[in-house]
């Protein structure tokens, strides 16, 4: 699905981190809350700070490594972060309880990545804890202009009312749905963050509410599910995979594997860009199996001939 509403001026000029804390700042004096419901919205703003820091620490590493490496730098490659990704997802989900929920942003290289992360994607889906998946295209954020994906963790989804799902996971493909706010940033208006929100309910089969959006939001989800406004898979923009459907894909949680082109439309140079990317990184795995399997190889032959 393609969406992108008119550009209007950014008036921000504080940095992220800025906007953050004087956010903070505002929950703290108007809010009214306790400290222990406080504490929530405060420590995941923390959290973000944290994130940055500890990917502007991996990078200044790999920088300095690079300078003394004939290889060069690898500074742009998403595989040398995949460590810190496999750390983020252990702890967001560790810290939830038997119902909790979670959401939180990765890098498009956590969805697809192999080895460790693999199995660790593996292991939450069969757990039944994933629920959504939503692909975001480029410059969202003013510090990283690499699209991302966001998580959604729903840790109660088998064992509560939500068991009705425990066996499938929402992909949604919104990297065509923004507001182009200058030429280096976009974001989600209003009525677009009320279409995602309220797709989400429609997959959940919850209220829909839109006091966000508006009658925006309204009449385009009733453009993509019809006017009974009931959900169902939408090439382009949705699907509910179940999970042997994500098995066959390697245990992937790319929402562009699942979710298709909308007839008519064309695989678009990001989307080719991302499956030439997928398709060199499990080139990559493969040869380098292929390499350890030479060593052992190698390796007998020399104990056989030795003997």
């Amino acid at each position: 699905m393609r969406w992108i509403a008119p550009s209007e001026k950014d008036s921000a000029s504080t940095s992220l981190e800025k906007r953050l804390w004087d956010a903070a700042d505002q929950f703290r004096a108007n809010s009214g809350l306790k400290a222990q419901e406080y504490s929530g919205p405060i420590l995941g703003l923390i959290f973000l700070r944290f994130a940055e820091v500890r990917f502007a620490l991996q990078r200044s590493r790999l920088e300095a490594a690079g300078a003394s490496s004939r290889r060069g730098s690898r500074v742009d490659e998403p595989a040398a972060y995949h460590a810190e990704g496999v750390l983020y997802l252990q702890l967001f989900y560790s810290a939830l309880n038997s119902q909790g929920r979670a959401g939180f942003v990765m890098a498009n290289s956590a969805s697809d990545a192999r080895a460790s992360e693999q199995e660790l994607r593996q292991k939450l889906i069969e757990a039944r804890a994933v629920d959504v998946m939503v692909a975001v295209g480029p410059n969202m954020f003013y510090t990283v202009t690499l699209p991302c994906t966001l998580w959604f963790l729903d840790r109660g989804k088998a064992k509560t009312e939500r068991a009705h799902r425990a066996d499938s996971v929402l992909f949604i493909d919104a990297r065509h749905i923004y507001r182009q706010v200058d030429r280096a940033h976009r974001d989600w208006t209003p009525a677009q963050i009320g279409f995602i929100t309220n797709l989400v309910r429609l997959y959940r089969g919850e209220a829909l509410d839109f006091r966000l959006g508006g009658d925006e939001a309204e009449a385009r989800l009733k453009e993509a599910f019809g006017d009974a406004l009931a959900y169902r898979n939408v090439p382009g923009l949705c699907k509910a995979a179940t999970l042997a459907e994500i098995e066959a894909q390697g245990w992937s949680l790319n929402p562009g594997r699942y979710v298709g082109v909308a007839p008519g439309e064309e695989v678009s140079d990001e989307d080719f860009k991302e499956q030439l990317e997928a398709l060199n990184e499990e080139l990559e795995s493969l040869n380098a199996q292929a390499r350890e399997l030479e060593q052992i190889i190698a390796g007998n032959v020399v104990g056989i001939l030795g003997t």
